[in-house]
């Protein structure tokens, strides 16, 4: 039976072809960073110091290389957004947290973002539907939780998880290309805008300034 990466157990052969292709996507992302999201098949051959006849014996074609580059970059976002994710913390911090997780992800990687949400072959728009939908599920789960923890429906949890990802994926675009503003103001803004209406499903009282920053706050026993 295969395993989760498509290896055989007890196959060295099949492993070393699963550890071969993941080598190239690998090479692929890096050649994406290189030279952005329009990046040429044969420049990511060329990263990975093969020729493109090569690195299509790995894979079916550009589409399927595409996806698993997306795939790649998408398990690199959810690996940082999910301790924010995952935190015990206040909603408001928590909030802050997971947007600010994201907001690092996209400044971090921008090509690769680009890449994969912006310049997908038809074949491979499945991707950036998947990092959404993952992102999405996370958080109907924990709006979920907090809502019936306040004794609140949370029949609207995935709802609200969806538009939540639709506007700081928008926002984020936007901020990718103006830069108007430092990542803690964007990142304080929008966590004022969802609060605002987070706050008021939840009945907590907004106790926070009216921007939080994604800065320490100061000890109040030092002093």
């Amino acid at each position: 039976m295969p395993d989760d990466d498509g290896t055989v157990k007890g196959n060295p052969r099949a492993a070393r072809r699963a550890q071969r292709r993941a080598e190239m996507v690998e090479a692929a992302m890096a050649a994406v960073r290189a030279h952005g999201a329009g990046v040429s098949v044969a420049d990511m051959a060329a990263s990975a110091g093969i020729t493109k006849p090569v690195l299509y014996r790995h894979f079916d074609d550009r589409a399927d290389l595409q996806r698993a580059v997306g795939k790649r970059a998408a398990e690199n976002l959810m690996e940082k957004m999910a301790p924010a994710l995952m935190e015990d913390l206040a909603p408001r911090a928590q909030i802050a947290a997971v947007v600010d997780a994201f907001l690092q992800g996209v400044e971090e990687e921008p090509e690769l973002w680009r890449f994969v949400v912006h310049n997908p072959a038809p074949e491979t728009t499945d991707v950036a539907d998947d990092v959404r939908g993952q992102i999405a599920t996370l958080l109907a789960q924990l709006i979920g939780g907090r809502l019936r923890a306040a004794g609140q429906d949370s029949g609207g949890a995935e709802a609200y998880a969806y538009g939540l990802v639709g506007m700081v994926e928008s926002a984020g675009d936007w901020w990718l290309e103006r830069r108007t503003m430092s990542r803690a103001d964007l990142t304080g803004y929008l966590t004022t805008l969802i609060w605002n209406g987070a706050h008021g499903v939840l009945g907590t009282p907004d106790v926070e300034s009216p921007v939080l920053r994604m800065v320490p706050k100061e000890n109040p026993g030092v002093g």
